[in-house]
C-alpha cells in the first residue's frame, strides 16, 4: 500500500431501441476502441461521433433521434444524458474527454438549467448562530456512521411517524435520477443532483437561497465544515473533483482533484475531523474492461486528506501497491493488477483511537491483493495502515473476462456500505455490511478480530447489503437488495436504463439483530410488486435510517416505508412513484428508491425518488414530509 506523506453493468452494445431510449434525448454509441488513458491531444468531439455515434443518428429509427435533433439541445443536457441519463449504460466505455467532446460538437453553448426566478426565497440570505450545529451533515449524522437521530434531533415521535404526510416537492430538472442525500443546518437545506447542481434551499418549503454547478455530477452528500469565521459545504463529484464553497453563497473557495485516474468516482461522502477533510475514491474502471482493447485495469482504491482551510494535501494513501503488467489479453491487450479494492463509501471517525475506518471493494484484476472486500483502519494523522480484516479473499471481478465465463472471476462481495461504530456496555463494536449478504462485527481493539457474523440475506453481485445499515444502542438494522431480473434480460448483458423486468416477489427484507451476539431479534419481509411492472422489484438496496422506535427503508418499488423497531411491524409507507408540481416549478417524478437513504431532522423526513441504474424506475424528486400540525 503507497502512502504519500506531506505535501453489474457491462460496456454495451444495446441498441437504442432495447434500452427504450425516450426520443429526443438519446444518445447512442456503437461499438469501438478506445485509449486507456487520458489521451494528450485534444479530443476530437467530429471523431468521436463519427467512430461511436454516427451509425445510429444519421441512420436513425423510430426510438433513434437524428442528428438534427441532437443539435437542438445543449452541450450540457446532452452531456448528462451520457453521465447520468438513458444512455449512460452504453456511455460507461467512453472516457470523459470524449462525453465532453461529443456533447460540445453537438449541442448549443447555452445553459438551460437555471431555474426561474419563482424558484428562489423572496429572502436570499440566511445565517446561523455561532455555536450552532448541522441537524444532519454528510452522510451520518454523526461521524460513527450509525445513521441513527437522536429524537431530539429527529423531533419526530412513533406518533407523528404513523402520520406524515407529503409537505413539498423539488424537482431536478433534466435529470432522470435523484441520488444525493441532504444536509440539513439551522433550516437550510443542501443537495447535490445528477446534472451536477448544488442547491441550498429553505428546508420547510424548499425555495432556493443559491445554486452551484459543478463540473459532474454530484452523487454524495454534501458535508458541512467549520472554516474560520464562517462553513464551507464540501461535496465531491463523479468525476473525480472535490469542492468547498461558501456556505452562506455558494462561492467556490477551493476545487482539488482527488486522483488522476481517468476513470476515477467519487461516491461516498467526505466527512472532517480537526480541520482536515478525508475524502475516498472508486472507479468506473471495472466497467471500461467490457471493450477487450481496454488496457485493464490500473485504478487504485484511495483516501485523501485534505485541509479544509485551503484543500492542501496532508495525505493519500492507497488501498494497494502500484499495479504491474501482467500479461496480454486473447486479443494481445496489456494486462495490469493489482487494480481496484475502491472506497465507495464514506469512512468512519474513531476519535478515541486517533483512526478512520474504510471498507473496500473487489479487485478488478489479478494478483488479488489483501486489503480488498476488507475493513481497513487508517492512522488520521499520517494516513498509515494500522490494520485490516478481509473477510472475503480472492475476490476480482470486471466487465471483461468475468461476463465471458463467470467462473474465473469472484463473486464480486464489494463494501459499498460504511462500517458503523457503536458503544456497547465497556466496549466498542465495528460493524460492516456487505454485498455477500453477512453482517459482520468486529473488535476495533483487536485488529478487526471478527467477534460475530450473521447472514441477513442471500447476497450476490447487486444482492446483500448495497449502500447502508444503520444501529441504535440495541440492534444493527440491515435491509437487503437480492434483487432477481427475470430470464429475459440475461442476453442484454445487464438491465437497461429504466424498466427493466424483475421478479415482482423475490428480492429485499429488513433484519434486526442484537449488538451483544448478533441473533435475529426479527425479520420484516418485503412487499411484493402489485400489480407487477417493469422497473419494479421488492428489492431493498437502499440505505436504511433509524430514530427511537422506527427505522425507514426504500425499496425499488418507490415505497419508502416505516418499521418499528421493537417488532419490525409496518408503521407508515409511502408510494414515491407519481407526478409532483414541484415548487421550483417543473413536474417531477418520482420512482424507484436506491442509493442515499432517507435523512430525518427537524421534525421533517427528506428522500430523494428515481434511480434506474440498475434498470429501477426513472424519476428526478426530492420529497420532503411531516407530521400534520
Amino acid at each position: 500500500m503507497l502512502q504519500v506523506n506531506g505535501a453489474f453493468m457491462k460496456f454495451s452494445s444495446i441498441l437504442c431501441g432495447a434500452l427504450g431510449c425516450a426520443a429526443g434525448i438519446a444518445i447512442l454509441f456503437t461499438a469501438g476502441s478506445f485509449s486507456a488513458r487520458v489521451r494528450a491531444a485534444p479530443v476530437s468531439g467530429e471523431a468521436v461521433y463519427q467512430e461511436y455515434c454516427a451509425a445510429c443518428h444519421d441512420h436513425p429509427g423510430p426510438r433513434i433521434p437524428q442528428r438534427s435533433a441532437l443539435q437542438n439541445l445543449s452541450a450540457a443536457r446532452i452531456l448528462r444524458t451520457l453521465d447520468i441519463g438513458v444512455m449512460m449504460t452504453v456511455a460507461y466505455g467512453l472516457q470523459r474527454s470524449q462525453r465532453e467532446a461529443v456533447a460540445k460538437y453537438l449541442g448549443k453553448p447555452i445553459d438551460d438549467s437555471s431555474p426561474p426566478a419563482s424558484a428562489f426565497c423572496s429572502n436570499r440570505q440566511f445565517a446561523w448562530t455561532g455555536n450552532s450545529t448541522p441537524g444532519w451533515s454528510g452522510w451520518s449524522p454523526s461521524s460513527s456512521n450509525t445513521r441513527f437521530q437522536s429524537l431530539e434531533q429527529a423531533s419526530l415521535s412513533i406518533a407523528q411517524v404513523r402520520n406524515l404526510k407529503l409537505k413539498w416537492a423539488f424537482g431536478f430538472s433534466g435529470d432522470i435520477t435523484a441520488y444525493a442525500a441532504p444536509t440539513v443546518h439551522s433550516g437550510v437545506l443542501f443537495v447535490g443532483s445528477a446534472g451536477g447542481v448544488v442547491h441550498a434551499m429553505d428546508a420547510k418549503t424548499g425555495c432556493l437561497y443559491w445554486t452551484f454547478q459543478a463540473d459532474g455530477p454530484v452523487r454524495a452528500a454534501t458535508l458541512i465544515a467549520k472554516n474560520g469565521a464562517g462553513h464551507s459545504i464540501m461535496f465531491p463529484d463523479q468525476i473525480g473533483w472535490f469542492y468547498s464553497l461558501d456556505a452562506f453563497t455558494g462561492r467556490l473557495l477551493w476545487k482539488r482533484r482527488i486522483d488522476p485516474h481517468e476513470a476515477t468516482r467519487l461516491t461516498g461522502s467526505a466527512v472532517v475531523q480537526d480541520g482536515v477533510a478525508f475524502v475516498p475514491a472508486a472507479s468506473w474502471e471495472e466497467t471500461r474492461s467490457g471493450n477487450p482493447k481496454y488496457p485493464c485495469c490500473t485504478f487504485r482504491g484511495s483516501v485523501t486528506a485534505l485541509h479544509v482551510s485551503d484543500g492542501s494535501l496532508l495525505w493519500k494513501t492507497y488501498m494497494i501497491d502500484p499495479p504491474k503488467k501482467t500479461g496480454v489479453s486473447r486479443q494481445g491487450t496489456a494486462q495490469f493488477g493489482p487494480s481496484g479494492a475502491g472506497v465507495w463509501s464514506a469512512p468512519t471517525l474513531d476519535p478515541k483511537r486517533g483512526l478512520l475506518y474504510v471498507a473496500t471493494g473487489d479487485n478488478y484484476s489479478i494478483p488479488t491483493t489483501k486489503t480488498s472486500d476488507a475493513v481497513l483502519a487508517l492512522d488520521q494523522k499520517t494516513g498509515k495502515i494500522a490494520w485490516r480484516q478481509q473477510v472475503t479473499s480472492g475476490d476480482f471481478h470486471n466487465t471483461g473476462p468475468c461476463n465471458e465465463d463467470d467462473a474465473k472471476c469472484g463473486p464480486d462481495y464489494d463494501f459499498g456500505a460504511s462500517a458503523i461504530l457503536v458503544r456497547l456496555g465497556g466496549r466498542d463494536l465495528l460493524l460492516a455490511g456487505q454485498k455477500s449478504g453477512i453482517v459482520y462485527a468486529l473488535d476495533p481493539d483487536a485488529q478487526g478480530k471478527i467477534l460475530w457474523q450473521e447472514r441477513v440475506g442471500t447476497g450476490g453481485i447487486t444482492g446483500g447489503v448495497q449502500w447502508g445499515m444503520a444501529s441504535d444502542e440495541q440492534n444493527v438494522y440491515a435491509a437487503v437488495s437480492d434483487i432477481v431480473a427475470l430470464p429475459d434480460q440475461s442476453d442484454t448483458g445487464g438491465a437497461p436504463v429504466g424498466g427493466a423486468n424483475f421478479d415482482p416477489v423475490k428480492g429485499g427484507g429488513l433484519t434486526a439483530l442484537r449488538l451483544t451476539d448478533g441473533v435475529k431479534m426479527w425479520f420484516a419481509p418485503s412487499y411484493p410488486c402489485l400489480p407487477p411492472r417493469p422497473g419494479c422489484s421488492p428489492a431493498q438496496s437502499a440505505a436504511i435510517t433509524a430514530i427511537p422506535g422506527a427505522v425507514f427503508s426504500g425499496a425499488l418499488d418507490g415505497h419508502i416505508r416505516a418499521f418499528s423497531t421493537a417488532d419490525g411491524l409496518l408503521l407508515w409507507d409511502f408510494d414515491t412513484v407519481k407526478e409532483y408540481a414541484a415548487v421550483n416549478g417543473i413536474t417531477a417524478r418520482g420512482g424507484s428508491l436506491d442509493g442515499a437513504g432517507p435523512v430525518v431532522v427537524d421534525g421533517m423526513l427528506y428522500v430523494n425518488s428515481g434511480y434506474p441504474r440498475f434498470g429501477g424506475t426513472i424519476g428526478n424528486v426530492l420529497l420532503a414530509f411531516g407530521a400534520n400540525d
